[in-house]
């Protein structure tokens, strides 16, 4: 069941059936990986039921801070529809349901793989959808007009976005590193070689620097575990550290101009950039969506302003005025307005914690 849900939960949801259901003023959109992750959890429990639940024990403090987290971004769902009446709770409460629905997928996992071979057919559905998906990314990137094709030579989204391309490609590259660095799991060199070659090249491909970020968190704590097992191979390490280089490269080389015009935006003063250019650099506009999250938190610092609620434009509007004349230099059109398409949110998870869900949130989301 979790090897035929891996592919569905991977792709974008344009390409799925689904339906919708009038809830208020928003519409309750369910499509195959809702039903997908649903089948995931009935079958866990069912497993639960047949196999017991001693599985999820040595994990109980993380399923106790996960629960006290989703049942306070249902509180402040409730406390922003209290504070405003202009919040959108019901759209802010399907997005609230839709991100605990996802996340029952946590403490299903260890239900349904209770033995290091229970890993093998899961593990090789997402190495070979991932292999099928960085097949698609660089047919896109040498100019095949096909799914969800970007700019040729540029970063790509494969049938994803570029972040769930990324997701899909980190976690593979991961499974053959894990494969290489633990042969006592036996996962076998086939199954490390399509992960490593698919999640390298899908990760450089999508061009998300987060997900570099990701995996160098990710292979810090691997060397941390294989040190306390006292199971670290020099030579093995050092056959993942010159893997991670090349996506570190690859993707800071596909990300190039990018992150160029960052840097020239960090070394700028007023006046050596062109004025109010109209295209939108990603991370000087990262920098103005986060100072402006920054900003609604110091004004509500215990509770912030509600699940999502630093996205809606009375929220945020009361901080674009100081947001121009601290950034005079960024376009306009990088600055969020209450234009439906342009209600950006923070995007950054930190800062949108704190701007949302106040110290309370950002401290149950960090546990």
């Amino acid at each position: 069941m979790l090897a035929a849900a891996i592919p569905i939960l991977f792709l974008h949801v344009h390409y799925q059936p689904g339906f919708g259901v009038g809830f208020g003023s928003t519409t309750l959109n369910a499509y195959l990986s809702d039903f997908a992750v649903l089948a995931v959890v009935l079958v866990a429990v069912w497993s639960g039921f047949r196999d017991g639940f001693g599985p999820l024990a040595r994990g109980k403090w993380l399923w106790l801070a996960a629960g006290l987290f989703l049942l306070w971004m249902f509180v402040e769902v409730a406390y922003g529809h209290s504070r405003s009446s202009a919040y959108a709770w019901h759209t802010h409460g399907v997005t609230a349901a839709k991100f605990a629905e996802y996340a029952l997928l946590a403490p299903a996992l260890p239900l349904l793989i209770r033995r290091t071979r229970d890993l093998v057919l899961p593990l090789w559905s997402l190495a070979v959808w991932s292999a099928l998906a960085t097949f698609v990314g660089l047919a896109q990137f040498f100019g095949a007009e096909i799914f969800l094709a970007g700019t040729v030579g540029r970063r790509q989204a494969s049938f994803l976005s570029s972040a769930d391309f990324a997701a899909l490609s980190g976690a593979t590259l991961l499974v053959g590193i894990v494969a290489v660095t633990v042969p006592r799991l036996r996962l076998g060199r086939a199954l490390a070689a399509v992960a490593t070659v698919s999640g390298a090249l899908g990760m450089i491909l999508a061009g998300a620097i987060a997900s570099v970020l990701g995996l160098a968190t990710a292979l810090a704590a691997l060397v941390v575990v294989l040190v306390l097992r006292r199971e670290l191979d020099t030579r093995r390490i050092a056959a993942v550290a010159i893997t991670a280089a090349i996506v570190l490269v690859g993707a800071v080389a596909i990300r190039g101009s990018d992150l160029d015009a960052f840097v020239r935006f960090l070394g700028a003063s007023p006046g050596k950039q062109a004025a109010h250019a109209v295209k939108i650099q990603t991370y000087t506009q990262r920098s103005v969506l986060a100072w402006i999250g920054y900003e609604i938190w110091k004004d509500h610092p215990v509770l912030g302003v509600g699940w999502e609620g630093s996205s809606e434009p009375a929220n945020f509007l009361p901080y674009i005025p100081a947001a121009t004349r601290k950034f005079p230099d960024v376009s306009p059109n990088a600055f969020p307005s209450s234009a439906p398409n342009h209600q950006y949110g923070v995007q950054n998870v930190w800062l949108q914690a704190l701007a949302d869900l106040g110290v309370v949130g950002l401290v149950l989301w960090v546990a």
